[in-house]
């Protein structure tokens, strides 16, 4: 029997794609160093085999099913280990199934508690914990000093951290600017060093994603697109043995990655740390434990970003972070990558989903938060996107692969529409985090 359809985990019908099979594979085999994607390709084609063969003729089957198929094939095929990466990764996502509706009386290891009732007070103080209270600034011509306190604290966190790293000087010799995409690591890294410059540190910048492996080796996320979201997609054996190098002293030669070609050409451009230098990364994963783990703690800083908002939309819960993050991306990626807003609001769910298993986890290992999140940064958003979101919101209602990004443009199209709209963004500094997104950045980036 020839399988024509799936029935997904919410009951919906949807059709049958191998390819999700072997990108499955792929990615299990990826996570224990494995990069054969013919190999997946095969292993796919046996799970089909299976399953054609074990179901009866008329039934269609469950995710789930197919799922048991997989770490079938694997075992038997002498596949231990990418079947226990396989059958853990599912397991995790079972148990985050089942947590989801705990999660709102339960204290989360993840969430950085004392960073946020800072920028919650600070919000209630200024009166910027609503929307309604961040329309009443602007109905009262306001707008320009709501700017002018946001940028004020997240220079202020900027500060902060640089006198953290200033006071570890002697004994640092790598500086981290992690946290999930658009979060401002690039502005937030520069600004950082002409901080620490004028102090008479000396930085070095390493570009990590010279180290991603060519792109015909990545995993693929279950639309069969490339990831480059994920940790795995780098090469950690060789940027642990750089930084290592680099950190006693020594000279290596950093790989070049062509994005235009999808290839890395390895030993390219030397780099020597001197006397006095500290290597300076900018990351996605700068937290991710196998990213650093051949260097000690106390020869690493590690600061991590996120725009913690505490404001609350019109229907009384606070706006989500990540729908912050999924419009500065939209507006970077529409001019900097040629995707337009919808292709990115499409991949966001993996965006997501490689966040919650490889960032977040690690939050509260990093030394030092700063909150790139600004309470005006919505209403400049509302004139740029808002009707994109409307438009989004029909056209996703009965796509059963598309849930994910029905549901963001539901709950982005409500916040957008409750906000007053402000289009003239002169206010906004030259230098601010947010020019990395909106564009006249006066940085050069």
């Amino acid at each position: 029997m020839t399988i024509e359809f799936v029935i997904k985990r919410s009951g919906a019908k949807v059709p049958f794609n191998k390819n999700r099979i072997s990108n499955a594979i792929y990615r299990a085999a990826v996570a224990v160093g494995g990069r054969d994607r013919e190999r997946a390709e095969w292993l796919a084609d046996r799970v089909v085999e299976t399953l054609e063969e074990s179901i009866e003729p008329g039934h269609i089957p469950h995710i789930e099913e197919i799922q048991d198929a997989a770490e079938k094939v694997l075992i038997e095929h002498g596949h231990a280990q990418v079947a226990k990466a396989y059958i853990l990764y599912r397991d995790e996502q079972n148990r985050m199934r089942a947590e989801a509706g705990k999660k709102a009386s339960k204290p989360s290891g993840n969430i950085p508690w004392a960073k946020i009732w800072r920028v919650l007070d600070w919000a209630a103080t200024h009166q910027l914990h609503t929307v309604e209270q961040l329309n009443a600034y602007i109905d009262r011509g306001e707008f320009a000093r709501v700017v002018h306190l946001s940028e004020a604290a997240y220079e202020d966190d900027i500060n902060t951290a640089a006198s953290l790293i200033q006071e570890r000087q002697k004994d640092l010799r790598l500086v981290f600017v992690s946290g999930p995409s658009s979060s401002g690591k690039t502005t937030t890294t520069i600004k950082l060093e002409q901080r620490l410059s004028k102090q008479g540190l000396r930085f070095v910048p390493l570009n990590i994603d010279n180290y991603f492996f060519d792109l015909e080796m990545h995993p693929k996320d279950e639309f069969g697109d490339y990831d480059f979201e994920t940790p795995q997609a780098l090469d950690l054996d060789l940027i642990n043995d750089h930084l290592s190098q680099l950190v006693d002293g020594k000279e290596v030669r950093i790989p070049f990655y062509d994005f235009k070609e999808g290839k890395r050409h390895l030993d390219q451009t030397p780099v020597k740390l001197k006397k006095g230098e500290i290597l300076l990364i900018d990351s996605l994963h700068g937290l991710y434990p196998k990213m650093s783990d051949a260097i000690s703690n106390d020869r690493k800083f590690k600061l991590y970003l996120e725009p913690l908002l505490q404001m609350k939309g019109p229907d009384g819960r606070y706006i989500r972070w990540t729908d912050l993050r999924l419009i500065r991306r939209m507006l970077r990626d529409s001019v900097h990558r040629a995707y337009n807003p919808r292709q990115t609001l499409e991949h966001w769910h993996y965006v997501r989903t490689s966040e919650m298993r490889h960032i977040i986890p690690y939050i509260n290992t990093t030394d030092y938060i700063i909150n790139s999140g600004m309470p005006y940064e919505i209403a400049l958003y509302r004139p740029k996107l808002l009707e994109n979101f409307k438009e989004w919101v029909p056209r996703y209602e009965d796509d059963p692969l598309r849930e994910d990004a029905h549901e963001r443009a539901v709950r982005v199209s409500k916040m957008l529409d409750a906000v007053r709209p402000v289009e003239d963004d002169s206010p906004v500094p030259g230098d601010s985090v947010l020019r990395e997104f909106i564009g006249g950045s006066s940085l050069k980036y």
